[in-house]
């Protein structure tokens, strides 16, 4: 489906996009999928597939979809939208909403045991949690490496791939995070997700309601995300993808969640600011074209022009970075905003410098590139099998980078 005639791109190289995309479905590597090229207000919509593997009901355009951490950007909107309100403020101490997370201890090493602390040099900032330079974060190695992963498990804190029905509610998730010492001095470096969700109990405490009800009002309603939240209602579970996992031995995929009785066919207990919202193609594109926008949609303005261009700047220093990543090499081309990726250096066909988004592991990505005009979403329903993003990504941007025709 599109309508392209007057977005520069050619409608005989997108051909080579659908053909690619739906060899992915034939051949099983995913049962479905939902893919968006819009550039310049027009739209190319490729659908295939299945909700859920082996047949069934057939893949719709309004499919709903775990987007995981594709939650991380919004999370990080409703953090400025208080800023801009003066109920937040980038540079201050968190304490004064979060005093669970006052008067730090820092791991001397975090190789070292976990008794082993000095104090934190200064206190934890929303710009540290926006920019996951708080201290905290997901210790990206094999169980054991590191004493402290024994002392995260002990919190029954859950960790994994993204499980509302898993964390207790906020107050008490962060009382139990309280518990561990920073795993680095506030600012020392990148550390990935534990920001977005600290972000999430912070938002909804300086709103004085719950993190989802402040999105609806600010984000969700005004860009008529209808879709959008963190569990999906009964009502629309027909439209509702299972999830799935890859088997590590043979990429098999093995049944994560069902639409009908999972995870998110209920209210969480804690609505995950990192990795809990679910959404649809067209729900997310609307909130990638308010930041290209520059905060204003369909006439609604969400955020300042200032509050979307500080949030798509890469915040990392080139310590940081050397010291950060999840894969080796994943900040050569790349930097940090608030809640998103930036990309710094054109390295690949794909994705201009100042090209920002972020993909979720449950099996989503998202780009948004200013150079270009051009929102890139692709949503399935297999989760990635490591953090760097699969042959399907991959193809899936450079063959809509290679339809632009002007």
């Amino acid at each position: 489906m599109s309508d392209v005639s007057d977005g520069g791109l050619s409608e005989a190289r997108l051909a080579r996009l659908r053909q690619v995309l739906a060899g992915y479905v034939e051949r099983g590597e995913v049962p479905g999928l939902v893919a968006v090229v819009q550039r310049r207000g027009h739209v190319h919509i490729e659908v295939h597939g299945t909700l859920a593997a082996g047949g069934g009901e057939p893949m719709r355009r309004d499919s709903i979809f775990r987007i995981s951490s594709m939650t991380k950007p919004v999370t990080a909107t409703a953090a400025m939208i208080l800023v801009e309100e003066g109920r937040l403020r980038l540079d201050d101490p968190v304490d004064a909403l979060l005093p669970e997370l006052a008067d730090r201890r820092v791991l001397r090493a975090l190789d070292g045991p976990v008794e082993d602390t000095v104090p934190a040099l200064r206190p934890i900032t929303l710009r540290d949690l926006l920019t996951f330079r708080l201290g905290y974060g997901a210790l990206m190695a094999p169980p054991g490496t590191y004493p402290v992963q024994q002392a995260v498990a002990d919190t029954g804190l859950h960790i994994g791939p993204p499980d509302p029905a898993k964390d207790p509610e906020p107050d008490e998730w962060l009382r139990r995070l309280a518990t561990l010492p920073l795993f680095h001095q506030p600012g020392e470096r990148w550390v990935y997700h534990t920001g977005a969700e600290v972000t999430g109990v912070l938002v909804a405490r300086a709103a004085g309601r719950p993190l989802e009800e402040f999105m609806h009002e600010r984000i969700f309603e005004p860009l008529g995300m209808r879709d959008t939240s963190f569990s999906v209602p009964a009502a629309k579970l027909d439209r509702f993808t299972t999830s799935y996992l890859s088997n590590p031995a043979d990429g098999a995929l093995i049944p994560y969640d069902p639409p009908a009785d999972g995870s998110w066919s209920r209210p969480p207990a804690f609505p995950g600011g990192g990795a809990g919202l679910v959404s649809t193609a067209d729900d997310y594109l609307a909130f990638s074209q308010m930041l290209l926008g520059l905060g204003r949609y369909a006439g609604r303005r969400v955020l300042s022009r200032p509050a979307v261009e500080l949030m798509t700047t890469d915040q990392l220093t080139p310590a940081q970075k050397n010291a950060s990543g999840l894969f080796p090499g994943q900040f050569d081309d790349f930097g940090w905003g608030f809640g998103m990726g930036v990309t710094t250096v054109r390295t690949d066909l794909a994705r201009s410098v100042g090209s920002f988004g972020w993909d979720g592991g449950l099996g989503t990505c998202w780009t948004a590139d200013p150079r270009e005009e051009l929102t890139l979403l692709l949503l399935t329903q297999r989760a990635w099998a490591s953090p760097e993003p699969p042959e399907l990504v991959r193809d899936f941007r450079t063959l809509a980078y290679q339809a632009i025709d002007d």
